[in-house]
């Protein structure tokens, strides 16, 4: 959550006001299975507000509640009979912005509550621009206290903290082109582990830092805008990611827009992930397990090396009067072998998820 507040704003010129009021409400809908398993189902609906106080503020709110069924695995890609699960979560966010003439201030808070975790964070953001308003820096803190349980072990009740920082500036090169390069860092304290994936053991800290470049070129003889960008990522897991992500928008008609997207991503498994062997006791354990466990240690195949590939399509159509509709569908393919050096983590099976996502929107 801290995450999304302290996001970087989009390539676009800096904001000087408030704007519009704006009430939306958006639906997500996911999907993910693997062979032979139908996995997890999410629907999130969501309703959004944001109304100017004055000339110089304004106030944004979302309130969100996800209803989660399906099969979790318990470690790899394994999933016992008792891995069926249902939960709700409900979580909100404010933010509360001052406007000035080339800067902006905002303090923002968010909540969510699941059966098994709860989350509180705190942030605050500023930006600033020149004189031609051609360059804009951004600046963000925010800090999130999680707590987190286990419906298995009614006694668990751990802790994490996380302290995030972020920093950015976007640049107009042309008329037609904007470059925006952001720095994130977050340094957490406190409880990491899967509680539901055992045997699970991960270090009590995580320092996670990306970079990334987003560029935007306007193509007047197409009325097309290409949206290109690249992440870079690496934490002390051990884990290493590049994304490169490819989004060209084209006008169809006034007020219509069709945007498909591909995005290309892979990572380096986590130093203590380990490919499993089945033992005879049924659990995936590492070699020489049970003669002296390895510490930290995990099974979990979201630290595992792999690559993904994402290919999208957004349509978005204003009608008149404020009001503004969009859908956006995507389709996700995870591979071990799509790893970008090498084969990847051996064993896991194929991860394939859907999205739908769509949209209503009144400005006033």
């Amino acid at each position: 959550m801290v995450a999304a507040a302290l996001a970087l704003p989009g390539v676009a010129p800096a904001q000087t006001g408030p704007g519009p009021a704006l009430v939306g409400v958006r639906v997500l809908n996911y999907h993910d299975w693997q062979p032979g398993l139908d996995r997890i189902r999410v629907n999130s609906p969501a309703l959004i507000l944001q109304t100017p106080v004055g000339d110089r503020w304004g106030v944004e709110t979302a309130l969100t509640t996800d209803s989660v069924s399906g099969a979790s695995p318990r470690y790899h890609s394994a999933v016992s009979g008792a891995s069926r699960m249902h939960d709700r979560r409900r979580a909100g966010d404010l933010r509360i912005t001052r406007y000035d003439e080339r800067s902006s201030w905002s303090l923002g808070m968010a909540g969510s509550n699941e059966n098994d975790f709860r989350s509180r964070a705190l942030s605050a953001q500023g930006s600033w621009s020149t004189p031609d308003n051609n360059r804009t820096w951004t600046a963000g803190i925010g800090h999130r206290l999680d707590r987190i349980g286990s419906v298995n072990a009614p006694a668990l009740d751990e802790r994490r903290r996380t302290l995030e920082l972020a920093a950015g500036v976007t640049q107009a090169l042309s008329r037609r082109d904007l470059i925006q390069f952001g720095i994130t860092h977050a340094n957490g304290h406190g409880y990491y582990s899967d509680p539901y994936k055992l045997p699970d053991l991960r270090p009590d800290s995580r320092r996670q830092t990306s970079a990334t470049v987003r560029w935007h070129h306007h193509l007047e003889g197409w009325d097309t805008t290409l949206r290109a960008s690249y992440r870079l990522y690496g934490d002390s897991f051990g884990i290493r990611s590049h994304t490169a992500t490819l989004e060209p928008v084209v006008a169809l008609a006034p007020g219509v827009t069709l945007a498909p997207s591909v995005r290309l991503y892979s990572q380096g498994a986590a130093s203590f992930y380990y490919n499993p062997v089945r033992a005879y006791s049924g659990v995936p354990t590492p070699p020489g397990y049970f003669d002296g466990p390895p510490v930290p240690l995990s099974a979990d195949q979201r630290l595992s090396a792999f690559g993904a590939l994402t290919i999208g399509l957004r349509l978005a159509v204003e009608f008149g009067d404020g009001w503004q509709a969009d859908i956006r569908i995507e389709r996700y393919e995870q591979r071990s072998a799509w790893h970008l050096r090498g084969q990847g983590s051996r064993g896991i099976d194929p991860f394939s998820a859907s999205f739908v996502q769509w949209g209503l929107v009144r400005r006033f």
